[in-house]
């Protein structure tokens, strides 16, 4: 499931091609994806796309916002004036756009078009009004994040209330939102802390490298697009080079790039896959 870089991406993205463009209609394909009424949003103007935790917001000039979650295979891809000369489609676009796993189609104004795409059909879009966005549950839920509100103050204060493993309190979305499980690997190995640790039992220095560590991941995650290990894809339909640059997500069997006395090991802690080295995260 795209984490923060990736949606992060997908919202500077979504605010660059989508900023000033009037929605003119919608076609809604999948009725169990799209919640609301679409007639709601149709001529409104796009102003802002915002972010909460792995949540991104479509802010309209009527009042009303689309509310989407992408979750593990959704893909908005824009093609419009915009995006004058377009790269080549990702083939992570299966069957292209629009196509089969075309969901939901956004018809907007100067011949743009932005699509919906979504293989095994998790995400969802949903119409809200502005002012009640905020008020959402899942919105209201979501811990502080990296960049907005979780201090070095605030992340010791989550982790210390705690006995449970660090790498799963890291991915709790009600802790701290928009980290999950290649950042919190990468994160882990690069503060040298062993994913099955109990917050609580972290020391303030320790605290402050996996701070620090949370923050440098994250920021290269940006940096490359996020990471499409599976179907991410960004707005303009080109795929995320992260899955390239990981510390050890990935690299089971691999020799360890800072001590090179141990191989990367797997195994499953809350039902997702954790690499760790034996050797350098006691």
């Amino acid at each position: 499931m795209p984490e923060l870089p990736e949606v992060e991406t997908m919202r500077l993205q979504l605010k660059k091609f989508l900023a000033g463009h009037k929605i003119v209609s919608v076609e809604v394909k999948n009725s169990k994806t799209f919640q609301g009424d679409e007639k709601k949003i149709v001529g409104g103007r796009i102003i802002d796309v915002r972010r909460f935790g792995k949540v991104s917001v479509i802010d309209l000039n009527n009042k009303y916002s689309i509310l989407t979650h992408v979750k593990l295979t959704g893909q908005y891809i824009y093609r419009g004036p915009n995006l004058p000369s377009p790269e080549k489609l990702s083939t992570k676009v299966t069957g292209g756009v629009p196509g089969p796993h075309t969901l939901v189609i956004f018809n907007l104004d100067r011949n743009g078009v932005l699509y919906y795409n979504d293989v095994r059909r998790f995400g969802w879009i949903r119409i809200e009004k502005t002012k009640d966005v905020e008020k959402e549950k899942f919105i209201v839920k979501l811990g502080p994040e990296p960049f907005k509100g979780l201090t070095l103050d605030v992340f010791q204060e989550i982790l210390s209330k705690t006995s449970r493993m660090i790498k799963v309190v890291l991915m709790d979305q009600e802790k701290m939102g928009g980290v999950g499980n290649i950042y919190a690997n990468d994160a882990l190995w690069l503060s040298q802390i062993n994913p099955k640790t109990p917050a609580k039992d972290i020391d303030r220095e320790s605290v402050q490298k996996l701070y620090g560590a949370i923050l440098k991941v994250l920021n290269v995650g940006i940096k490359y697009g996020g990471a499409s290990e599976l179907a991410f894809v960004t707005p303009d339909g080109r795929e995320g080079k992260y899955q390239k640059h990981t510390l050890v997500y990935g690299h089971e069997g691999d020799p360890c790039e800072r001590c090179h006395k141990s191989v990367i090991k797997k195994f499953f802690l809350g039902g997702r896959g954790t690499y760790f080295c034996p050797n350098c995260q006691k």
